[in-house]
């Protein structure tokens, strides 16, 4: 297993021309952590990704790795590689010599080329299609093959844009699976860019949820989900109820709400939607106030008592489970 070095964002700065993309990030990643930017479209989390790769510049600031700015270096040699969405593989070539590829380019000598590449197309689960050029592979395998050509220069960061997003659901989460599973075994650090909440909670180690080109919260995946700092993270890492009684705004589950049947609380609302998902039954309410709630409950605790759309339940909570925010 072998790690790099700690990853920083010193004041880093990306504007193009008067608008600007990311401003002044102040972040230290630390060695062989598995990382997900999360936000919105147009957040710039992949303005990030692209300048610690160094396919964008860097207006101000700078990339520290192993304490050794690399902004000023071509991608090549910072000691990174990424993986794009759309995989780039060359069709015209097979899957061994995809991989290959960069060292060949390098004067690595044939045997030592294909031998590490061997090793990587074992550890993708790769090997038996070796011969196979990239339209006769699906979707997952094509991205394994993207992970192997990746990590070919034995990079102490991996970057990833977004790279679940052209797959299935089913393939989606198998691929989750493989991709932490990877993580741990090479102890290097990967930076996922992902708009999917859930895709960040499984994998990260560490979520850092970006909002109008800042960082708006950072930490553990249960600490941000279940400590939320502001109302646009509460918000948008789902799950969670955002409520003001005047000055004051504070989250609270959905799945930590309870529900009376027929109302006769403080706070009753109006049930306007209901989802079955299985394990459990998503409801929406709407209060007098024009407030909208979300409710989650065990598939049992719904059907023992079902409610309908335009019936009444009164709405509460434990005072634990209620998080300030701080806006």
């Amino acid at each position: 297993m072998r790690t790099g070095g700690d990853l920083e964002l010193f004041h880093l700065t990306k504007r193009y021309g008067d608008t600007v993309a990311v401003r002044d990030l102040n972040h230290l990643i630390a060695p062989g952590t598995y990382v997900c930017l999360l936000g919105p479209s147009g957040c710039g989390k992949s303005s990030t990704l692209r300048m610690i790769a160094g396919h964008e510049s860097v207006s101000e600031g700078a990339i520290l790795l192993d304490k050794a700015d690399i902004s000023k270096l071509p991608p090549a040699r910072r000691g990174t590689a990424m993986m794009f969405q759309s995989y780039a593989l060359f069709p015209h070539l097979s899957v061994r010599d995809n991989v290959a590829f960069s060292l060949k380019m390098k004067g690595v000598a044939k045997a030592e080329r294909h031998a590490r590449v061997d090793e990587l197309l074992e550890l993708v689960d790769m090997s038996r299609y070796a011969a196979r050029r990239p339209d006769q592979l699906s979707g997952g395998q094509q991205q394994r093959v993207a992970l192997a050509r990746a990590l070919i220069t034995q990079p102490k960061v991996l970057l990833l844009d977004e790279p679940l997003s052209a797959l299935d659901p089913f393939l989606r989460i198998r691929m989750r699976a493989e991709l932490k599973r990877l993580q741990r075994e090479l102890g290097i650090t990967f930076i996922h860019v992902t708009h999917g909440q859930d895709e960040a909670l499984a994998l990260a180690d560490e979520v850092i949820v970006m909002n109008n080109a800042v960082i708006e919260q950072a930490g553990d995946p249960r600490e941000v989900f279940n400590s939320p700092r502001t109302e646009f993270v509460a918000r948008f890492l789902g799950g969670h109820n955002v409520i003001r009684r005047g000055a004051r705004a504070f989250a609270v589950r959905s799945d930590r709400i309870v529900l009376r049947r027929g109302g006769g609380t403080e706070f009753d609302a109006a049930v306007c939607g209901i989802e079955y998902q299985g394990a459990t039954v998503h409801l929406a309410l709407k209060t007098p106030a024009d407030e909208e709630l979300s409710v989650v409950l065990p598939d049992r605790d719904f059907f023992s008592q079902p409610l309908e759309i335009g019936d009444t339940a009164g709405v509460a909570w434990a005072e634990e489970d209620v998080h300030v925010l701080a806006n």
